[in-house]
């Protein structure tokens, strides 16, 4: 598979793509620069950059990174906030080896993706000039015709007309004769031009326009290795510096060597690919058997092309170049290509799961706080939950009544209506908790974890308390005294358990097997969480 083959009519795509894999590696010069300019202050300052270049929720940059170059950056970014934790200094040479060389590295591509752009443009041109062409001699082809007939109608009607000479019957004669080898010549300039415009036509969709685009490809997935080159020397600079950092930084060269140049043409191949065929050859539209003929009834047919797939106005071909209007969007997303209409269905079924399983939890929460009021009514009135066990309810019937519906869609779409994955679960006023699998067969299962937010507040009033369960082990790489209030001391090689991740302050929650609690820092442990 390559861009030539199937991005055929894709080229705003491939623009777009290409464009923002050289903003991608500008954007990484400045990264490095603006690191080494702030490697002498503490990690809150590195901490601030990484979070600078992370990108926001639901912006076009979220959504590249898909592409494997793309999310190896995230990966740098991340490994960067974990090296935050240490302050340490970083190699001189990182200006030198990194920034100045894919500056002159990104100079060059922009100057070859200009050059294969140009080439796509000029290739355009020369198909549409040669259009133009033929369109001139079909137009002149029906003006002769049309005239040769009037010529040929005169000439027959002089004839018949007594009171015409023989020398004005001779002369309609010749001049009918004359129009009538006119438009025989129209005729057959014009089918040249048409065979003309379809051989470069031919030439242009099949040979032309992929070599093109397949340099493009080349040029893409040489950036993409390069940066990647540039990921794993972003680490390599400072292996040197300290054991704990080396760890992270090891975890910038997966990063980089994760980098695929072919699965991110892949993905952008599935990501817009069409599915459409390209134009046919146009019809020859014969003129000249109209003669005897109504005007109206003269044209022989209408060229048919990509345009009766795209369903475009039929009167002109299909332009690869030209701007496509934005259609309107709709509900079922029936306004996008079918490979592409599934994809989306079947995204917005997932997101509605995930949000109908938060609502199935929280509805397991408040029943257990009613639970806990009703054997506990100093803790709380059960009744002041009513409204939100209420509204959960009805959030979580609204939720299977989408799902329901887009699962219709995507049945309608060619797709699989059993995608989810996950089990809805219900609540009911008397603590009993049904469990719906997507065929929409009731099925028993377990309780789910019961450590929920809204449900852990409560945990410290029970006579018998429940210990959080453990989300995952660390093994020790260092000691660690644990003199400080709140954390707990360690021996190297010690395995302990995970009850609570780092939320970005630097320490994690652990416990022994004899139950004691406390937190240590999380660049002195191997963490290994429970899938």
């Amino acid at each position: 598979m390559d861009w030539g083959t199937d991005l055929w009519d894709q080229y705003d795509i491939i623009d777009k793509h290409t464009q923002s894999g050289l903003d991608l590696v500008e954007k990484y010069v400045k990264f490095v620069k603006e690191r080494t300019e702030i490697e002498q202050n503490y990690a809150k300052q590195l901490r601030n950059l990484t979070k600078k270049y992370s990108p926001k929720r639901g912006s076009k940059e979220e959504q590249e990174c898909r592409f494997t170059n793309h999310q190896s950056f995230l990966d740098v970014l991340n490994e960067m906030n974990d090296y935050a934790g240490q302050r340490e200094l970083i190699a001189e040479n990182m200006m030198m080896n990194i920034c100045i060389e894919l500056t002159k590295y990104l100079q060059e591509l922009k100057q070859e993706r200009k050059t294969h752009l140009s080439e796509a443009k000029k290739a355009q041109q020369s198909l549409e000039s040669t259009y133009k062409q033929l369109d001139s001699s079909k137009k002149r082809f029906e003006r002769e015709w049309r005239e040769a007939e009037k010529a040929a109608q005169y000439a027959e009607k002089t004839d018949l007309d007594i009171n015409a000479t023989k020398a004005d019957v001779e002369k309609a004669k010749q001049q009918a004769h004359m129009r009538s080898h006119v438009a025989e010549e129209c005729k057959n300039d014009y089918a040249a031009q048409l065979q003309k415009y379809n051989k470069e036509q031919s030439q242009f969709y099949f040979t032309d326009m992929p070599l093109i685009f397949n340099k493009l490809q080349d040029m893409d997935e040489k950036r993409i290795r390069r940066l990647a080159q540039g990921y794993v020397l972003f680490s390599d600079t400072e292996k040197h510096v300290m054991p704990i950092i080396g760890k992270c930084l090891d975890g910038i060269t997966r990063a980089g060597n994760n980098v695929n140049e072919h699965n991110d043409s892949l993905a952008l191949i599935e990501q817009h690919k069409s599915g459409f065929e390209r134009p046919g050859d146009l019809e020859f539209e014969d003129y000249s058997q109209g003669i005897n003929r109504t005007s109206s009834e003269s044209s022989l047919g209408t060229p048919k092309g990509p345009l009766d797939l795209l369903g475009k106005n039929k009167s002109k071909p299909f332009w690869l170049f030209s701007k496509k209007s934005k259609p309107t969007a709709t509900e079922d997303f029936g306004h996008l290509p079918p490979e592409q209409r599934r994809k989306r269905l079947q995204q917005k079924i997932e997101e509605l799961g995930k949000e109908l399983q938060k609502e199935v939890d929280q509805s397991e929460a408040l029943g257990k706080m009613k639970d806990v009021y009703e054997k506990n009514p100093q803790m709380g009135d059960p009744a002041s939950l009513a409204p939100q066990i209420n509204q959960t309810t009805q959030n979580m019937e609204r939720l299977r009544g989408e799902l329901s519906k887009y699962e219709n869609w995507l049945t309608e779409a060619g797709g699989r209506g059993d995608t989810l994955r996950y089990s809805s679960q219900s609540f009911n006023n008397n603590g009993a908790h049904d469990t719906y699998s997507p065929d929409g067969a009731h099925s028993e299962e377990g309780t789910p974890d019961p450590s929920h937010a809204i449900y852990a507040e409560f945990d410290d009033d029970f006579e018998e308390e429940e210990l959080a369960a453990p989300i995952g082990q660390c093994t020790a790489l260092y000691n660690f005294p644990g003199s400080s209030e709140g954390t707990i001391a360690m021996q190297e090689g010690e395995v302990l358990s995970v009850v609570e991740e780092d939320k970005g302050d630097g320490w994690t929650r652990v416990r022994r097997s004899n139950g004691d609690e406390g937190y240590i820092p999380t660049s002195y442990v191997s963490i290994t969480l429970n899938k």
